[in-house]
């Protein structure tokens, strides 16, 4: 279809307010250790601008055997949608706040799990609590997003997974409140929580509010926000005591040699998928996809290079059950 491509004004502003986020945040280049990588190494690419120059995309080939798996239609087509929340690092974000093309893990990992099925990504933009439900309307074929797979989602979303990420907590550098990790949100009580609209921390909050109750504790308060970028500004600012987000999100933030957050640990693991509707014949091609990634070492090049190695798995699965 030609023609003028509409302004996306939502997406504008959402990439102003990414930049104005990250200047609260100036990440540098990191020299240290700090990603909670088993192996020792410093964190690769552990900055918002630029993004790291290197690319284990770049060779990754098709697999037939793999590409197979495909329906006939899709791969006569040769094109897959994918509906992409794009955050902050390392699972996606803009360097710089432009409207460049997006980097992170979660950018890498689509991008070859598309090129081992010889395919092309039609990349749609998408605020991270609309991708799921718009699955079942055929909008995308599937999505990105940092998604964990728990029992409610299994009800109407398929995963296949390729990392496993989890719950965890931030607050501002300096905060005394909390200053070790949060094993029990009754540590909680009485704190006003940062989290992302239509996530498993909003869920897991929503479910455990009355813990504080039971402890004979004040409550604590929970602001939900559709942006990343928002919930950081809001700690900066003193509108929240605590974030609650990914782990390897906030452990990034925090790694940043000017970062102003400190990271509080793991709460709750969680295996972290691409998402599909409900039975879709897509699923057994993208499990072999990422597995053939990770036997020509590729998917662990890609963890290396944004500082997610702790978070790799060793084979990817079909809706496996929440962790307990």
């Amino acid at each position: 279809m030609k023609g003028p491509r509409p302004v996306n004004l939502p997406g504008i502003r959402a990439r102003l307010r990414l930049a104005a986020a990250l200047t609260l945040l100036p990440l540098l280049a990191l020299t240290a250790c700090g990603s909670g990588d088993t192996d020792g190494t410093a964190v690769a690419g552990a900055q918002a601008s630029p993004a790291p120059t290197d690319d284990p995309v770049t060779a990754v080939r098709k697999v037939d055997s793999a590409a197979a798996l495909l329906p006939a239609a899709v791969r006569k087509a040769g094109t897959l949608r994918v509906g992409s929340s794009i955050g902050f690092p390392p699972g996606a974000y803009y360097p710089n706040g432009t409207d460049k093309a997006p980097a992170g893990q979660d950018i890498d990992l689509a991008d070859a799990v598309a090129k081992v099925l010889g395919v092309k990504l039609e990349r749609q933009d998408a605020s991270f609590e609309t991708i799921l439900p718009a699955l079942g309307s055929g909008k995308y074929d599937f999505g990105t997003g940092n998604f964990g797979v728990t029992g409610d989602r299994l009800k109407t979303i398929d995963f296949v997974t390729y990392i496993n990420d989890g719950q965890g907590f931030a607050v501002k550098k300096g905060n005394t409140e909390l200053t070790s990790k949060v094993t029990d949100l009754t540590r909680l009580c009485g704190l006003t929580i940062g989290t992302g609209a239509g996530t498993t921390f909003e869920a897991t909050l929503t479910a455990q509010k009355g813990v504080c109750a039971k402890a004979g504790k004040k409550p604590y308060d929970v602001k939900v926000y559709s942006e990343n970028a928002a919930t950081l500004a809001a700690l900066q600012q003193g509108r929240i005591d605590v974030i609650m987000s990914t782990i390897n999100g906030l452990r990034y933030q925090a790694a940043q040699p000017a970062s102003q957050t400190t990271f509080l640990g793991e709460f709750h693991r969680l295996d972290v998928g691409f998402a599909f509707k409900k039975g879709s014949p897509l699923t057994k091609a993208f499990q072999a996809a990422v597995n053939e990634l990770i036997k020509d070492g590729t998917y662990g090049r890609i963890l290396k290079k944004w500082g997610t190695s702790a978070s790799a798995i060793d084979t990817s699965r079909i809706n496996p059950p929440e962790h307990a």
